[in-house]
């Protein structure tokens, strides 16, 4: 069975992603993401799901459900009002558990 990409955020950020074959699923608050991120991750459908960075910081609570998964992959991204940092302190964090310190940002 294939597996597709997906992303989730609010519609002005997410609607180029129509063009390049990409699922989307705008939304407009933290309970419509947290039930779409449910429904779509669930679905096995998906391999990975973007969020906007607005929509991952809502859905924590959520997302803890996949993080022990391999699939779908979570991953942050920056919507049309900037990027809020949640990326890198991400990926800070999986360095400095793989390392034990965090040897690429040297926070």
């Amino acid at each position: 069975m294939a597996k597709n990409v997906a992303v989730i955020g609010d519609a002005e950020s997410i609607k180029g992603f129509s063009a390049i074959g990409i699922d989307i699923y705008p939304c407009s608050g933290s309970e419509e993401a947290a039930r779409l991120l449910k429904n779509i991750a669930d679905s096995e459908t998906y391999a990975i799901i973007y969020l906007t960075e607005r929509v991952y910081n809502q859905t924590a609570k959520e997302r803890s459900r996949y993080e022990e998964r391999l699939t779908p992959a979570i991953i942050p991204l920056p919507g049309v009002t900037g990027n809020e940092g949640t990326g890198r302190k991400r990926l800070s964090s999986f360095v400095e558990k793989a390392v034990g310190s965090d040897i690429i940002f040297n926070n």
